[in-house]
C-alpha cells in the first residue's frame, strides 16, 4: 500500500524527483519519492521480487499494475521513471491513439541504436482498443520499450492475451486500515503536506480511514477538504462530515468488481448467510447496477440452487424481475431485497440443474431412440394404420391418475434424472418420485 495513490489518469505524469508545486492537489504532493516512503505492498517489493527490480532500475520486464484506485501504480511508475535512468514517457488511453503510440516507438527505437532504453507508461490501458494493444506487441516483445501499464481492472478481461504474456501481471491490494492511518499521518506532520498546521483528532482520523474504501488518494483529498473547512485548525467527526457526502463504492459495471461482487452475492445465497447476501445486493444497488440484471440473476438463482426444495422461490425471483420493470428504483430494491431474503433463507438443492445437465448430457451423447408408437400423435388421417397413438392409456381415466406406461425411448427406460434432495419441500417430494416410478415402470 502506498502514501498516495494514482494521479487519475490525466495525461502525462512528471517524474517523481520533479519538484511538486505547493499548490497541487495533497495526493499529489505527498506521493512516494522513494521506496523507502512506499507503505505496504510488500507481497509486491520484497528484496529481489521482479518489481523492486524494475523500480530500482535493475529489471527489464515489461509489468501491467492492476488494483483498485489509490494503490500506487501511479507512484510505482514514477518512481520507475526517477530511479531507472530511462527516458520516461507517460501516455493516458483516454487521450492516445495508435498514431502516439507509433511515435514513441519510433522514438525509442532511434534513442535504442544510441544506448539510451525508453520506460513507456500507460495509464488505464484497459481503455486501448485491440489495435492500440496490437501496435505495442513488436516493440514490447523486442524490447524497445519497457512497459508500464496500469489499469483498475482485471488484465485477463481487458488486455489482450499477447501483451498479457509478455508482461508481468502485478496485482496491487487497498491499503488496509493501519495503512490509511499511517498516509494521514504523513501527511499532517509532512512538509510537503500540511506541515503540522491542522490537528487530525483520532476520532475523525477513524472516520476517514473508514470512509476511504482502502482508497489512498481519497483519504488524503478528505483530509485535504476538511483541513479546508476547520477554521480553529482542528478536524473533528464533524468536519470531516461536512466534508464528503458518502463513502465509495469500489464496483465496476463493466470491470471484474461487477463479476466478483455478482459472483460473491450468489455464493452468499446458496450458502445462506441472508446479511452477506444483502450486503452484496446493497453494493450493487448503491454502485448503479442495472436491477434488471440482478433481477435476472435472482430467477436463475430460484432454479439452480433451490428449484424444488422450495417451488415458490422462482414464483418470488419472477415477482421481483416484473416488479423491476414496471416499477424501477428506487421502490424496486424492496422487491429484490425481500426475493433475496427468499432466496438466501430457502432450503437448498441442486436437483433441478443436475437432472437437465444429465438429460441434456445422454441427448448430446446421441441418447436418444425413438418416441414410443403409443406416445406419437394420432390425430391425423393415416396414423393408427401405423400405429401411431395406439395403446396410449389416459391417465385420468385411472383412479389415482397415474398408470403403468412407458414413456421414454427403450434406449433410456430406467434411467433416473430427477433426484429430490433431502431438504425442505423435496424431502417430501422424494417419497412421490419414488411411489411414481414404481407405478408408471410397473
Amino acid at each position: 500500500m502506498f502514501a498516495a495513490g494514482d494521479a487519475g489518469g490525466a495525461g502525462p505524469v512528471p517524474p517523481a524527483s520533479s519538484s511538486v508545486d505547493p499548490g497541487a492537489p495533497l495526493a499529489v504532493r505527498m506521493r512516494p519519492r522513494t521506496l523507502d516512503e512506499v507503505i505496504g505492498q510488500e507481497h509486491l517489493l520484497r528484496p529481489n521480487s521482479p518489481l523492486r527490480r524494475l523500480v530500482e532500475g535493475r529489471g527489464g520486464s515489461s509489468v501491467i499494475l492492476y488494483g483498485p484506485p489509490g494503490t500506487g501504480k501511479t507512484t510505482l511508475a514514477n518512481l520507475v521513471a526517477s530511479t531507472s535512468g530511462r527516458h520516461f514517457v507517460a501516455l493516458s488511453a483516454l487521450s492516445a491513439g495508435v498514431k502516439d503510440v507509433r511515435a514513441v516507438i519510433d522514438d525509442a527505437r532511434t534513442r535504442q541504436v544510441h544506448g539510451q532504453r525508453t520506460v513507456l507508461f500507460i495509464d488505464e490501458v484497459h481503455r486501448f482498443s485491440k489495435s492500440q494493444q496490437d501496435a505495442l506487441l513488436a516493440a514490447v516483445e523486442n524490447g524497445i520499450v519497457l512497459l508500464v501499464a496500469a489499469t483498475t481492472e482485471n488484465p485477463h478481461f481487458s488486455v489482450i492475451a499477447p501483451l498479457l504474456s509478455r508482461s508481468l501481471i502485478a496485482e496491487l491490494q487497498g491499503l488496509d486500515d493501519a495503512g490509511v492511518a499511517a498516509v494521514l499521518r504523513r501527511a499532517v506532520s509532512d512538509e510537503r503536506g500540511l506541515a503540522g498546521r491542522v490537528e487530525l483528532t483520532d476520532a475523525a482520523a477513524e472516520d476517514i480511514v473508514r470512509l476511504s474504501g482502502g482508497d489512498a488518494r481519497r483519504s488524503l483529498t478528505i483530509l485535504e477538504a476538511a483541513a479546508g473547512a476547520a477554521e480553529d485548525g482542528v478536524v473533528t467527526p464533524e468536519i470531516v462530515e461536512l466534508s464528503l457526502d458518502a463513502a465509495p463504492v469500489r464496483y465496476d459495471r463493466d470491470g471484474d468488481q461487477h463479476y466478483d461482487v455478482t459472483s460473491a452475492f450468489i455464493k452468499s445465497i446458496r450458502g445462506s448467510d441472508v446479511d452477506a447476501a444483502l450486503h452484496y445486493l446493497a453494493r450493487m444497488l448503491v454502485a448503479g447496477e442495472d436491477p434488471r440484471f440482478i433481477a435476472r440473476r435472482l430467477m436463475v438463482h430460484a432454479s439452480e440452487d433451490i428449484g424444488m426444495a422450495d417451488p415458490t422461490a422462482l414464483l418470488s425471483a419472477s415477482a421481483a424481475a416484473e416488479i423491476v420493470q414496471k416499477v424501477g428504483m428506487p421502490e424496486c430494491r424492496l422487491a429484490l431485497a425481500q426475493a433475496t431474503i427468499h432466496l438466501a433463507t430457502a432450503p437448498k438443492s441442486k436437483a433441478v440443474i443436475a437432472a437437465i445437465d444429465a438429460a441434456m448430457s445422454d441427448v448430446r451423447a446421441g441418447g436418444v431412440g425413438e418416441v414410443p408408437k403409443h406416445l406419437r400423435d394420432g390425430h391425423y388421417a393415416g396414423a393408427k394404420g401405423l400405429g401411431n397413438g395406439v395403446g396410449y392409456r389416459y391417465p385420468h381415466n385411472a383412479a389415482p391418475g397415474v398408470v403403468a406406461q412407458q414413456y421414454p425411448p427403450d434406449e433410456l427406460v430406467g434411467r433416473d434424472y430427477y433426484e429430490p434432495g433431502p431438504h425442505g419441500h423435496e424431502r417430501e417430494l422424494s417419497a412421490r418420485v419414488d411411489k411414481l416410478r414404481r407405478i408408471i415402470r410397473d
